[in-house]
């Protein structure tokens, strides 16, 4: 058995496979929560592309109804005729509004960006970066890179 000073060697190896799995944990956490973030955002913005399909459509049967109303307006200047049509357009535009101002909320929102992944990462690099002043600080070489972690914090660069 190899003789160990104080018992580092073990505490040393302890720490960072302590940390090794910490780190791992939080970054599979922190790609799921930002998962979760772009299909929500996505989703918004795929009804609001629907509600922009919608009053596009309904447009098309207003402009139909329009011109209809106008040529049933001018054929028949002295019957009311025509009165219906132009309650029908009036309706569809209305409808038409209606989409475009909802589809217009919808779409806002902007591009999908995982706001809440990006803040917790920030949180976790600040109590990393702040642990590493503590005592409790383990600095190592390993395969060349360096590792930083603590036995009380789960978190690393």
């Amino acid at each position: 058995m190899p003789a160990e000073s104080d018992g580092k060697p073990d505490t040393i190896a302890t720490t960072v496979t302590e940390v090794s799995e910490r780190v791992s944990t939080l970054v599979r956490e922190e790609i799921e929560l930002a998962k979760t973030e772009m299909m929500q955002k996505a989703s918004t913005m795929a009804r609001g592309a629907a509600a922009i399909a919608a009053g596009a459509v309904f447009g098309v049967f207003a402009l139909v109804l329009g011109l209809g109303t106008l040529a049933w307006g001018l054929n028949s200047a002295l019957s009311s005729l025509w009165e219906g049509f132009a309650i029908v357009f009036a309706l569809l535009c209305g409808l038409t509004l209606g989409a475009f101002m909802f589809a217009r909320s919808k779409l806002k929102v902007g591009a999908p960006m995982p706001s809440m992944a990006i803040d917790e990462a920030k949180k976790i690099r600040e109590t990393v970066e702040s642990k590493a002043g503590g005592k409790e600080l383990v600095e190592s070489k390993a395969g060349g890179q360096e590792i930083v972690g603590s036995s009380s914090a789960g978190g690393g660069d």
